[in-house]
């Protein structure tokens, strides 16, 4: 039985800015030594949101305004550095379903589209615009459209990129290969019992 079919990705925004952001930003090293992913949203971004001795900084995150965000907007080449899966693991476990970024990082983006996780893409000047929208209303809906390829905000539109592979595997309910790779199991049972070599 296939996963839910990810048509549409809706809620309020918090825009964290930045080119380059690496996977080491997302979640430093030291907060990887894990059997599980449980827990890690704690962690997400937890260098750049708090000084040497655990206090807080002047972070988007660390704003009671955007609590509750669950799409999160960023700059170029988003997710790049090491391929460790905990960063969009981490992104996921603290609340957010969705990434709007002007690129991604190629195993960054893979591994968050298992997670049923959309990483679309929009040109610089769209994404300032969204980002000032979300700045001024941090109430604002925002509305990622899978199918359409679009994102909707405070009555504007935008469009936004998704790869056809990508997209498709959404809408379908069929982002996680595991889970797919499970729901083969009983044809491959049963090719295998029709196989003489098998059965010997």
């Amino acid at each position: 039985m296939a996963l839910e079919n990810i048509h549409l990705v809706r809620g309020r925004a918090v825009h964290v800015p930045g080119d380059d952001i690496d996977t080491d930003r997302i979640i430093p090293a030291r907060f990887m030594k894990c059997v599980t992913f449980d827990g890690l949203g704690e962690y997400l971004f937890y260098d750049t949101r708090h000084t040497p001795d655990g206090e807080k900084k002047d972070h988007p995150l660390n704003d009671p305004r955007f609590d509750g965000a669950s799409i999160l907007i960023s700059g170029n080449n988003f997710g790049c550095g090491s391929s460790r899966e905990h960063a969009p693991q981490a992104i996921y476990r603290a609340g957010f379903r969705a990434v709007i970024a002007e690129s991604f990082a190629e195993i960054f983006f893979g591994n968050s589209i298992q997670l049923g996780m959309p990483c679309v893409t929009a040109d610089a000047a769209d994404l300032r615009e969204l980002a000032a929208a979300v700045r001024a209303d941090p109430s604002m809906t925002v509305e990622i459209d899978v199918k359409d390829r679009v994102v909707r905000f405070g009555g504007e539109e935008i469009p936004c990129g998704l790869r056809d592979g990508a997209r498709q595997s959404l809408l379908e309910g069929h982002w996680d290969p595991i889970q797919d790779l499970l729901e083969g199991v009983p044809e491959v049972e049963a090719l295998a019992s029709g196989l003489e070599y098998m059965r010997a």
